[in-house]
């Protein structure tokens, strides 16, 4: 699947599936494991199922068969899928300068100095 087709977005259900599945040893667990996973609400298990699925169809996670159950396993990372996704944000509202997003998030952030020293840190420790 290619990156940029819009399947490889999530919705905010899909990626609360993600987190958890993210968040469990080996990103991988039964649709128990990730109803555990949830802090607020529990959808119902035929509504996780149907997330599952759909995050299978878009490549996301593979279901391992164990015994009578499956086990789901992530098959992109966070780090990669955070990747795509602010790529994809800088592109599309930053006409691709990274300057023009730290500048917006800076402009609109509280930062501390504390926080200002660590990003100026952050970007003379990339250039080297």
């Amino acid at each position: 699947m290619e990156k940029k087709d819009k399947k490889w977005m999530l919705t905010n259900s899909e990626m609360q599936v993600m987190q958890i599945l993210w968040s469990l040893p080996e990103q991988r667990g039964f649709a128990s494991d990730i109803m555990q996973g949830y802090t607020d609400r529990r959808p119902a298990l035929t509504t996780l199922l149907t997330f599952l699925k759909i995050l299978q169809e878009k490549g996301f996670v593979v279901a391992e068969k164990e015994g009578r159950s499956h086990k789901f396993c992530a098959l992109v990372s966070r780090d990669d899928y955070t990747a795509t996704y602010m790529t994809d944000a800088k592109n599309t509202f930053f006409g691709g300068s990274l300057a023009s997003l730290v500048s917006f998030f800076a402009r609109r952030e509280a930062l501390s100095d504390e926080e200002r020293a660590e990003i100026l840190q952050l970007i003379q420790n990339g250039a080297e």
